[in-house]
């Protein structure tokens, strides 16, 4: 029982985290997380 709750709070997790990135890049955003992800135009998002 103990297995299937740490599993489902992963599977949780996991699952909020792929959904935030799947929102981001519909959204348009290049660089997910970076605090210039919409207005940024680099290859490497700020990172000259």
């Amino acid at each position: 029982m103990e297995n299937f709750i740490i599993i489902a709070v992963l599977v949780l997790i996991l699952g909020a985290a792929l959904g935030y990135v799947i929102k981001a890049k519909k959204r348009g955003e290049k660089c997910i997380g970076c605090p210039h992800a919409k207005t940024c135009n680099s290859k490497n998002c700020g990172r000259d």
